[in-house]
């Protein structure tokens, strides 16, 4: 009798009405998450050392680095790093991806842990077996178990950096889902950013602080870390990058790839060129599951296309930590999100190929700004004419408006990088208001 009371008045109740109530629902709620906030802040202050936690679920969109660095030499902190599941695209995927992220940051000397043991099929209980004071993520969306995601630690402090920088038109998405405005702390790019957090987000970005984006620290420093990433070491090779999107779905809400208008093009481009070029074919994580589940492609024709990269003679398959790729190489085509601020920032020519002529309308006010600063291509000789007169010719007409981009909107203005500021202000949590 309850049940079928309370069915209809959901059906009788106006649409308006319901949203209403859900939002005084969630400011409730927010209003509870702030004060164990604040609790768990008073705590923090009585530690002498706190535990930090970073919730890793791809290695390619890492941000983190610095801070992790600066926070390992700090005797206040114990900083760990957890491999957690990737669950959108079956258990396979899951677990080479964990698997993967896990033998990478090892190698580079992370204290770093898989969620899963796989022995035992037992998953990790962060709360009960490592109990973080702090916990950053690298990922707003639902990607992972529930055991890995904000709703767990609401009575921690929780923070966040853009796993990518944000371009797009996708505001309530990128600014004003529950995990932005139940975060603790965010640390956006930009005040554009910080003005769009203001305008679209709950909390009005009350929580947010303007650091700057430590992806871009090792790349405006030029700061290259390892050996040369590149197959071919020719110096009379030109260095290009092309870095397709995974939105390869017409339904997709961003629509930013042509993967599948030109992937066989680029495979032609490198054999036309093979003396003049190389490229490194840098996909977008979420591509090849994608090209796994498309109609046309499938597990056997994507594993044999990305095979042929790594095999070609000037070309190759870039699947790791990018930054030296970047500062290495000579420009990029790219029709992706985060790259479009990211290889600005290394000063070098870019190419973003077109979707469609509306693709503009579809970042935001930051976006539109790094879109003006790049080449544009509408169509396979567009390019072509890129890679030869810009690349191969050095006719780069867009250098200096670069330059002004990046110390406008970019370097912040200031000797600390932004890992040095996110690592700061954690540092006055424990001794200040913040």
């Amino acid at each position: 009798m309850i049940a079928q009371a309370k069915y209809i008045l959901l059906k009788i109740i106006p649409a308006s009405f319901k949203k209403k109530i859900k939002e005084v629902i969630f400011l409730i709620k927010l209003k509870q998450v702030q004060n164990n906030q604040q609790k768990a802040l008073l705590q923090i202050r009585e530690k002498d050392k706190i535990k930090i936690v970073f919730f890793l679920i791809h290695n390619s969109v890492w941000k983190y680095e610095g801070v992790y660095k600066l926070m390992e030499q700090d005797p206040r902190f114990d900083p760990i790093v957890i491999v957690c599941p990737y669950i959108s695209f079956g258990e396979e995927n899951m677990l080479n991806e964990m698997r993967a992220s896990f033998t990478s940051f090892k190698a580079k000397g992370y204290n770093v842990i898989k969620s899963l043991n796989e022995e035992t099929g037992e998953w990790l209980d962060v709360k009960k077996d490592i109990k973080p004071d702090i916990v950053f993520f690298t990922n707003p969306h639902k990607l992972t178990k529930d055991e890995y995601y904000i709703t767990n630690f609401l009575d921690r402090l929780t923070c966040y950096v853009p796993y990518s920088f944000q371009i797009s038109h996708l505001y309530q998405m990128q600014f004003n889902q529950d995990f932005h405005n139940l975060l603790f702390r965010g640390f956006y790019e930009t005040k554009i950013h910080k003005k769009i957090a203001k305008k679209y987000s709950k909390t009005r970005a009350r929580n947010i602080r303007i650091t700057g984006y430590p992806g871009l620290d090792n790349l405006l420093l030029n700061k290259i870390q390892n050996q040369d990433p590149w197959k071919n070491t020719k110096n009379v090779l030109k260095k290009i990058i092309w870095a397709p999107h995974h939105t390869i779905d017409d339904k997709s809400l961003l629509c930013y790839s042509n993967f599948l208008s030109y992937h066989d093009d680029f495979i032609v481009l490198s054999e036309k060129y093979r003396n003049e070029i190389q490229i490194a074919f840098k996909p977008h994580p979420l591509l090849k599951p994608k090209l796994y589940e498309h109609s046309e492609w499938g597990k056997i024709k994507t594993d044999c296309y990305y095979e042929k990269w790594q095999n070609l003679e000037n070309g190759q398959l870039a699947l790791e930590d990018y930054i030296d790729l970047f500062l290495t190489s000579d420009g990029m085509i790219h029709d992706s999100g985060s790259f479009l601020v990211e290889y600005l920032s290394t000063s070098k020519p870019a190419l973003f190929v077109m979707r469609d002529t509306d693709i503009r309308d579809r970042f935001n006010d930051f976006g539109k700004l790094a879109f003006e600063n790049h080449y544009h291509a509408n169509n396979f000789n567009d390019i072509e004419e890129f890679i030869t007169n810009v690349v191969l010719e050095n006719n780069d007409i867009l250098y200096k408006q670069r330059k002004i981009f990046i110390k406008t909107h970019l370097s912040q203005n200031t000797d600390k990088t932004a890992s040095e500021k996110i690592y700061m202000k954690i540092c006055k949590l424990s001794i200040n208001k913040s």
